[in-house]
C-alpha cells in the first residue's frame, strides 16, 4: 500500500477514506450553498436588481465547489488554494445576501449560514492538515512526455502552492469587480451622470481578467517582473474598485462588495511575498 493510495488486487488503486469523506463534504457544501441561498431568497423583504445580481453570483460560486471536487479526485495540487479562495468568496457572497439593508436577518438563513461556515472550514482543514489528503494531492497524475525513445509517461512535478494561490486569487478579481459594477448599472436611471464611470468600471473588470492571466502565466515561470506586475495590478484594482463601490453603492455596498475583493487581494499579496522569500533563499549562495 502506498502512502497516499491504497492498492486492491490487480493493481487497482483505491481512494483513501479521508479523501472520500472530503468529497462527500464538498458535495454537502455545494448543496448547503444552494439551500442557504434559496432560504435567503424566500425570506428577503424585497428582490431588487442588486439582490438578483448578488444571488446569481452566489449560485455561480456553487459551480466552483463542483470543480474543486474534480480537482480532489484527480489529485491536483490546485485543490488547496482553490478551497481557500472558494471558502472566503462563498462566505462573503452568501453572507451579504443574508444581511438585509435594514432589520435583522431571518433565523433560518443565519442557521444555514452557520452550517455552511462549519462545512467550509472543515473542508479547508482537511485539505491543509490531514496527512492522507495531503499525500493524495502530492501524488501527481502521469502526463505524456516526448523523449528520444518516443512518448513516455512521467509524473508531473507538483507546483509551488503559493504560486498557485496567487494565480487563483488574482483570477477572482474580474468577477469581484463586475458584480458591483453591474449592480451600479442598475441604478443609472436615477443618476445617469455616472454612466461613463460604470462603463469604465465594467471594462476595467474585463481587462483585469486578461492582465491577471498574463501575469499568472509568467509568474508560473518564476519571473520577478511578473510578481511586480501582479502586485501593481492588485493595488490598482483596489484603488479603482473600492472608491466606486463607496460612491455608487454607499457604505453598505462597500462592505458587501468591496470586502471580498480586499480579502482576495490580501491573499494574493501575501502569496507573492512568500514567493519572493522562496526565490531569495533559492538564489542565495550556499
Amino acid at each position: 500500500m502506498s502512502h497516499g493510495h491504497g492498492v486492491v488486487g490487480n493493481g487497482v488503486t483505491m481512494t483513501p477514506r479521508p479523501v472520500r469523506v472530503l468529497t462527500a463534504l464538498l458535495l454537502a457544501t455545494a448543496l448547503a450553498t444552494v439551500v442557504v441561498e434559496a432560504l435567503t431568497f424566500w425570506y428577503a423583504p424585497e428582490h431588487g436588481f442588486g439582490f438578483a445580481v448578488r444571488t446569481v453570483w452566489a449560485l455561480v460560486r456553487t459551480l466552483g465547489w463542483l470543480i474543486l471536487i474534480s480537482q480532489v479526485r484527480r489529485a491536483r495540487a490546485t485543490a488547496k488554494p482553490l478551497s481557500l479562495i472558494l471558502t472566503m468568496t462563498t462566505l462573503f457572497a452568501v453572507g451579504r445576501l443574508i444581511v438585509p439593508p435594514s432589520g435583522r436577518p431571518p433565523l433560518p438563513g443565519v442557521l444555514g449560514f452557520g452550517v455552511l461556515t462549519l462545512l467550509c472550514l472543515t473542508v479547508v482543514v482537511l485539505l491543509y492538515r490531514h496527512p492522507a489528503v495531503d499525500a493524495h494531492l502530492v501524488h501527481q497524475p502521469r502526463r505524456p512526455v516526448l523523449t528520444r525513445e518516443g512518448i513516455s509517461l512521467r509524473e508531473a512535478p507538483p507546483g509551488d502552492p503559493w504560486v498557485l494561490t496567487a494565480r487563483l486569487a488574482s483570477f477572482s478579481y474580474s468577477p469581484l469587480m463586475l458584480v458591483p459594477a453591474l449592480i451600479a448599472a442598475g441604478t443609472l436611471r436615477h443618476r445617469p451622470e455616472w454612466t461613463l464611470a460604470v462603463i469604465l468600471w465594467i471594462l476595467a473588470g474585463i481587462a483585469v481578467s486578461y492582465a491577471a492571466l498574463l501575469s499568472a502565466f509568467f509568474l508560473r515561470r518564476g519571473s520577478h517582473r511578473a510578481r511586480i506586475a501582479l502586485t501593481s495590478i492588485t493595488l490598482a484594482v483596489l484603488a479603482f474598485d473600492l472608491p466606486l463601490c463607496h460612491v455608487l453603492l454607499g457604505l453598505d455596498g462597500l462592505v458587501r462588495d468591496g470586502s471580498p475583493l480586499v480579502v482576495a487581494a490580501t491573499l494574493t499579496l501575501y502569496a507573492l511575498r512568500r514567493i519572493a522569500r522562496t526565490s531569495t533563499r533559492a538564489a542565495a549562495p550556499a
